[in-house]
C-alpha cells in the first residue's frame, strides 16, 4: 500500500520528466495578437500552452514565451506600451517571414482602446482606438503564407470592427467566407445594475432603436449586435429554450479532431457564411430558439445556426477559421509543463459554472489544436 501511495504521489514528477525529456522541435508560429491588455496575454496563451506542451519551439532550443513571442501590442509599466506589429514590415520582410514561418495564427485583432488602457470612465464604453484591426500588411503576409502552402488559422475578432472594409473583403475573398456584419454573445444577466460585463454601448444602441427603453432584467440570454449599431436580444424561456449557445460538431470533427458532439459556449461569436466550394464546416453554433425567438431572428434575416469551425485542408494550403474567441481562455502556463496533463483536466475547471471557459479549453480547444498540429506535422513530413 505504501509503495502504491508513493507511486501516485510521484505521478506529477514522472509527467514533468516525460515533458522535459521530449525532444524539442523547431516550429515557427507567427502569432498576431493586438489585444494584449496585460503581460498575461490571455488572448494567445492557449496557443502558447499548446506549443510548450508539445515541445514545439521558436528556435532549436528556445521555447515560446507568452509575453514576448507574438506580433502586436506590448503593454509596459506606467501605461507605457510598444507596438510591434506587422505594420512596421516592408513587403520584402513580410515575404521573408512567410518563408521562415511554418504557420500563422491571428488570435485577436480587436485592439486596445483608450478607456481600457488608461482606466478612464467605463472600460465597456466605446472610446478612440490606440491600435487594432486587420492591417494591409497583415493581409499581405496572409497572401504570402497561402501562396507558400502554409498553415493559417484565424478567429474572432479578425473581421469585425475595427478592421476596415477593404482589408476585410480581401481576407474574405482570400479564404472563402463572409462576415454578415453581426456577432453574438451569451450574457448571464441583462440587468444593467448587476452585470458589469454587459457593454454600455450595447444597451445604448438598443435603447436608441426602442424609444429609450431597456425592458430586460436579471435573466440570461443571447444578444446579436451588428456593425450598424442594431441589437437583437433573446431572453431565456421567452425566446430561447436554452439561454446559452451550443457548438455542435460534425462526424469528421468528432472522429479526426476528437471534439465532443455538443459543448456550450459563453463568449463572443462571429455570424459568418462560408463558401462551401472552398471550405468544410466542421462545427456549428446553435442558438436554441423557440418559435417566438425564431420569428424575431427571421425578421432581422439572422440565423439560429451558423459555422463555428471552418476548414480548408489540401496540398495548396491549410486554413482554419474559428468563429469565436477560442484562443481566449483562462489557462495557466504551469500545466503545460506536464506531459499527459489532459488526463487530469477535471482539476482545472468548474463544470457547474456556465460562464467558465477553462472547460472549453480542455474539452474543445486543446484536442482540436492537438490534431491540427499533428496533421500539419504529418503533411509537412510527406512533402
Amino acid at each position: 500500500m505504501f509503495a502504491i501511495l508513493i507511486a501516485i504521489l510521484l505521478i506529477p514528477l514522472w509527467m514533468w520528466l516525460a515533458w522535459l525529456l521530449t525532444p524539442k522541435k523547431k516550429f515557427v508560429f507567427a502569432i498576431v495578437d493586438k489585444t494584449v491588455l496585460t503581460r498575461k496575454g490571455q488572448e494567445h496563451t492557449s496557443l502558447t500552452w499548446m506549443l510548450n506542451n508539445n515541445s514545439l519551439t521558436k528556435t532549436p532550443t528556445q521555447r515560446y514565451k507568452v509575453g514576448h513571442d507574438y506580433f502586436g501590442f506590448f503593454p509596459g509599466d506606467k501605461k507605457q506600451y510598444k507596438i510591434r506589429g506587422l505594420e512596421r514590415f516592408s513587403s520584402a520582410q513580410l515575404n521573408q517571414l512567410s518563408v521562415d514561418a511554418d504557420a500563422a495564427y491571428f488570435t485577436d485583432t480587436y485592439g486596445i482602446y483608450r478607456n481600457e488602457w488608461y482606466g478612464r470612465s467605463d472600460i465597456n464604453a466605446r472610446s478612440p482606438i490606440i491600435y487594432g484591426g486587420l492591417s494591409s500588411q497583415d493581409v499581405e503576409f496572409l497572401k504570402d503564407m497561402k501562396a507558400r502552402h502554409k498553415l493559417i488559422l484565424a478567429e474572432f475578432n479578425t473581421l469585425n470592427t475595427p478592421t476596415v472594409p477593404g482589408n476585410r473583403y480581401t481576407f474574405e475573398n482570400l479564404f472563402g467566407l463572409h462576415w454578415t456584419g453581426w456577432m453574438a454573445r451569451y450574457f448571464v444577466s441583462f440587468d444593467t445594475a448587476t452585470n458589469k460585463d454587459l457593454p454600455r454601448w450595447l444597451v445604448r444602441d438598443y435603447m436608441n432603436e426602442h424609444h429609450q427603453r431597456w425592458p430586460f432584467h436579471n435573466t440570461p440570454g443571447v444578444a446579436y449586435v451588428s456593425d450598424g449599431d442594431q441589437v437583437v436580444v433573446l431572453i431565456d424561456s421567452v425566446d430561447l429554450t436554452d439561454p446559452m449557445p451550443h457548438i455542435l460538431t460534425a462526424g469528421y470533427a468528432q472522429q479526426h479532431l476528437a471534439l465532443p458532439p455538443d459543448i456550450k459556449y459563453s463568449y463572443w461569436i462571429d455570424v459568418i457564411t462560408p463558401d462551401l466550394s472552398i471550405n468544410h464546416v466542421l462545427a456549428r453554433f446553435d442558438v436554441k430558439v423557440n418559435k417566438k425567438g425564431a420569428e424575431q431572428l427571421r425578421q432581422w434575416g439572422l440565423p439560429s445556426t451558423f459555422p463555428a469551425v471552418l476548414m480548408h485542408r489540401d496540398t495548396d494550403y491549410s486554413f482554419y477559421y474559428f468563429s469565436g474567441d477560442f484562443c481566449d481562455n483562462p489557462v495557466g502556463m504551469g500545466s503545460s509543463y506536464f506531459k499527459g496533463i489532459q488526463a487530469f483536466k477535471w482539476l482545472y475547471y468548474n463544470s457547474e459554472d456556465l460562464t467558465e471557459r477553462g472547460g472549453f479549453f480542455w474539452n474543445f480547444y486543446r484536442p482540436m489544436m492537438q490534431h491540427i498540429l499533428d496533421d500539419n506535422m504529418d503533411l509537412a513530413s510527406k512533402k
